[in-house]
């Protein structure tokens, strides 16, 4: 291995990786049986497990050559930038050298598209692999799928792979032909049919044979990018609520856009990366995924775009203060979760306490509230002497006047490896 070149190309090729974001490595569970890695382990790309574990992948581009000439993309064709590629035995040679040296615990790798969707994805089938049945390397490895792919190419990949992603880029199929008009939206839809008709496959199948092959068994995701078209929020979220509902999405991504190139279809080169929208998006997604509440509820047609000075659920609760006092001793689990400052924790430990005592403030509190903002909306048994401003026109002010954001406007790049 010539070790300049290769470092040279990591550098290319990991910068480029950055502008996915759609690398969490959660659910993966393949153990050790002797081999290399361990992906159901925790422990340069850091992603955190779904019990908050963090995980550090390798994150790179197979190559930044590509056929496409997607204006928002760094690595389109018409792009003056430097060009590489990895080989497949390169990948492969890292992604163990780096285990080894205990750099990283997984490998994420996507790819510019070069001469064809299944010439590239193949390569990609072929690092996975060569790691799983030449090195036994049992580590999380994340594919990104590419559109247009081989059905026998995505149920392949699903084998060696333990999460599978195709990035809608675009929210609406418009915004997709405006940006990016040599792709096609159903090249992007098919390999995630593929995907979840395989999991669903697998799962009815280990029911009736223990020894059947895995499937993709930390599932698929996806990536929007955000404020490269004019979609509001409310298209955005009832664009993840329709994967999720409809394709067994595990995680839809939010990218706020980072002007790259001076268009008149994009926005200005200066203008900010929206990352107080992306992570109002992602607020909402919790929503529908732990909270119960519907894309409808979070938004609707008179009101389409995000709150950026309070979260969504606070948000929803001051429009919707004829729902609230909620009594803790006797309300439901569903609109405990509705409280502000109440999380899907603390709701459990609501629910379980107020059977043995009757819960005041100091006890919400221990049991992981944030009253700063609860406070205004709970009715407790002996009274609540904070509910007198529940019908304050200046409620808004007050819950912000009292509560400090922890959102700060700042990135986070993967670690150097060299």
């Amino acid at each position: 291995m010539n070790f300049d070149r290769v470092k040279e190309k990591l550098e290319i090729l990991a910068d480029a990786a950055k502008y996915d974001v759609s690398c969490s490595s959660s659910g993966g569970k393949r153990k050790n049986n002797g081999g290399l890695g361990d992906s159901s382990a925790s422990g340069i790309c850091h992603t955190y497990t779904e019990d908050g574990r963090c995980v550090s992948l390798l994150k790179i581009l197979l190559t930044n050559h590509c056929i496409y000439d997607c204006i928002y993309c760094v690595s389109r064709k018409s792009n003056d930038i430097k060009r590489a590629a990895f080989t497949v035995e390169e990948v492969v040679d890292l992604t163990i050298s780096f285990y080894r040296r205990n750099y990283i615990e997984g490998l994420f790798l996507s790819s510019g598209i070069f001469k064809d969707a299944d010439t590239t994805m193949e390569r990609l089938v072929r690092v996975a692999k060569k790691l799983r049945t030449e090195h036994n390397f049992n580590g999380y490895i994340h594919l990104k799928s590419i559109p247009g792919a081989s059905d026998d190419l995505m149920n392949e990949a699903a084998l060696y792979a333990d999460r599978l992603s195709v990035n809608l880029e675009i929210p609406t199929e418009s915004g997709l032909k405006l940006l990016a008009p040599d792709k096609n939206r159903e090249d992007m839809l098919q390999p995630m049919r593929i995907v979840q008709k395989g999991i669903q496959q697998y799962k009815d199948e280990k029911k009736l044979i223990k020894s059947v092959p895995r499937f993709a068994p930390a599932g698929q995701s996806t990536q929007m990018i955000v404020g490269a078209t004019n979609e509001n929020d409310l298209q955005i979220i009832k664009v993840a609520d329709h994967f999720y509902k409809n394709y067994g999405m595990k995680r839809v991504y939010y990218s706020g856009y980072i002007p790259v190139t001076v268009d008149n279809r994009l926005p200005a080169i200066t203008a900010e990366v929206p990352v107080l929208r992306e992570n109002r998006l992602y607020q909402s997604d919790w929503l529908m995924r732990f909270y119960g509440f519907k894309a409808d509820e979070i938004l609707d047609s008179n009101i389409p775009f995000l709150d950026l000075e309070v979260d969504p659920k606070l948000s929803w609760a001051l429009r919707h203060l004829d729902q609230f006092p909620v009594n803790l001793q006797t309300a439901d689990y569903k609109m405990i979760l509705r409280i502000p400052g109440i999380g899907v924790k603390t709701a459990q430990k609501i629910v379980s306490a107020r059977r043995f005592q009757v819960l005041n403030i100091d006890h919400i509190k221990k049991l992981g509230a944030a009253v700063n903002r609860a406070k205004y909306f709970i009715d407790f048994t002996y009274g609540n002497p904070f509910l007198k401003h529940l019908t304050d026109l200046n409620l808004r002010k007050l819950i912000i006047g009292g509560s400090q954001s922890k959102f700060q406007n700042q990135f986070s790049q993967q670690l150097t490896l060299f």
